[in-house]
């Protein structure tokens, strides 16, 4: 059984003083959730601060990027070195908004991936198509180049399971999240291109997560989805009360 995971991305949302805000009463909501794994990933400035709060609870923390190398002449890049020293445990590859905003390429991604494990990161790999593409019915395509190319030369690492996220672009902050049917479909195509790539075993057992607009709302349904191991949630996981709201939501489905 793959045991769900509920993510939270703060994006460019918080500082120190309003994380601690937060996980003050957030903690108390979640202390005795047991069915998801619950993980928070803030901003770079709040990451120690909210790692240091989080230390014996059950939610875990990571940081939304970081570079593949663990030293050189890259002004403003954190290192996956940098990561471990301070007790961070996981980390957000290849986003779209870092694709779009930060020109994050396939290859970036795939050596991103590979320095995760060897420093054991545990990665969520973010893929997914833009409306242009999905219009254009190239979905499935995108997704397989997507993972062909992040899963390049990739050995999975016991101490550091692979996470995708499947994270449809034209749904992202507009609100509108795709339909549980729509989601199946991708989560699908990605198990079966993690098993072409890693095997069998490793197709079986990746947790494959949706993000995109999820809300309290509309987790029942997704969860409710056999091929929808959890949620990365973005504007939803800001308010504390919210986040736990969908958390709850996805906890109440025995």
């Amino acid at each position: 059984m793959r045991k769900p995971l509920i993510a939270a991305n703060w994006k460019m949302y918080k500082t120190p003083t309003e994380s601690l805000a937060f996980l003050r009463d957030f903690l108390p909501l979640v202390k005795h959730h047991t069915r998801d794994d619950i993980a928070i990933f803030p901003t770079m400035s709040s990451l120690a601060y909210v790692i240091e709060a989080c230390q014996d609870t059950r939610v875990d923390v990571g940081a939304q990027t970081m570079h593949w190398l663990n030293e050189g002449p890259y002004t403003g890049q954190t290192s996956p070195t940098m990561l471990a020293s301070i007790g961070c445990d996981h980390i957000l590859l290849g986003h779209s908004e870092r694709r779009i905003y930060a020109n994050e390429t396939d290859d970036m991604v795939n050596w991103k991936l590979k320095a995760a494990i060897a420093h054991g990161l545990v990665p969520i790999v973010c893929v997914g198509e833009s409306l242009e593409k999905r219009q254009s019915g190239l979905t499935e395509a995108v997704l397989r180049w997507q993972l062909a190319c992040a899963l390049n030369g990739v050995t999975p690492s016991p101490n550091s399971p692979i996470t995708i996220a499947y994270e449809p672009v034209w749904a992202i902050g507009t609100g509108s999240s795709a339909s549980p049917k729509q989601i199946s479909e991708a989560h699908t195509i990605i198990r079966h291109e993690v098993a072409a790539r890693l095997g069998d075993e490793a197709g079986e057992n990746t947790r494959v997560i949706y993000g995109g607009s999820v809300k309290a709302d509309n987790i029942a349904s997704l969860m409710a989805e056999p091929d929808i191991d959890g949620a990365l949630v973005g504007g939803a996981s800001l308010d504390p009360h919210s986040f736990a709201k969908i958390i709850q939501y996805a906890y109440s489905l025995e």
